[in-house]
Formats: C-alpha cells, structure tokens, sequence
C-alpha cells in the first residue's frame, strides 16, 4: 500500500488470486455435497428405509457449505484485512 492508501498492482493481482482460489475452493465443497448426499440417500433407502438419518449429514454439511459460501461471497467484515495492515505496519512485531 502506498502512502496515500491505495493499492499497488502486486497486492491487487495477490487479492485477486486469493478470492478466486477462496471461489474455487467453495465451489469444489458444493460439488461434494451435490455428489455423496444423493449417495448418502440412496444407502439409507436401501439399508434402513424405516429411519431417516440421511438428513443429519445433509444438515451439518448443508450448515457448513452456507456458513462457506457466506464466507466467500458476502465479505461483511473486513478486519482480517485491517489486523493484517497493522501487524504489517508494526515494526515490533
């Protein structure tokens, strides 16, 4: 960051690649869920089709696939990026 606080054109490309591999990485998580629940389903229907249990994986690994994607697209927070600034700045540290 230069002194007036903008951003050079190293740290946006680095910002850059580390949103899309943040993106990537989500959408790698989404693409497992879509592909072992329906397996989840089909092992319990065949298995134990008197109890349900697919829906505690689905409930867990949905819980955790939205807490991702909010994550990843809806940034609301940007003091990861401000503790990262200071511990920079601080020559101490």
């Amino acid at each position: 960051m230069d002194r007036n606080g903008n951003l050079t054109e190293e740290e946006k490309y680095t910002r850059a690649m580390l949103k899309v591999k943040e993106i990537k990485e989500f959408y790698g998580h989404a693409i497992a869920f879509c592909v072992v629940i329906p397996l989840l389903i089909y092992l319990n229907v065949l298995n134990s089709p008197n109890f349900y249990w697919f829906w505690f994986p689905i409930g867990g690994w949905g819980f955790g696939l939205l807490m991702h994607a909010i994550r990843v697209f809806k940034k609301t927070s940007r003091w990861e990026e401000r503790k990262i600034q200071e511990y920079m700045n601080d020559e101490n540290f």
